[in-house]
């Protein structure tokens, strides 16, 4: 799914509250620590990690979101 985006970054945690895969940064951080969020298919680690356009965030294997203008 695409997301679009008005600047040229985004917080990992931003992004994910924005595309509504997750309800709080909370989520994300748990989720970060499962080692449930890949992107562009490396495993994250950092909730604060800046996103640039053609990123994409893959949640649980399965849900996808790029970052798009």
């Amino acid at each position: 799914m695409d997301i679009a985006i008005h600047t040229d970054t985004i917080q990992l945690d931003q992004f994910l509250k924005l595309a509504g895969a997750v309800a709080s940064g909370g989520e994300v951080k748990a989720l970060l620590a499962e080692g449930m969020i890949l992107r562009n298919d490396v495993p994250e680690t950092a909730r604060r990690r800046k996103l640039v356009l053609g990123d994409v965030i893959t949640i649980n294997g399965s849900d996808a979101y790029r970052v798009v203008r």
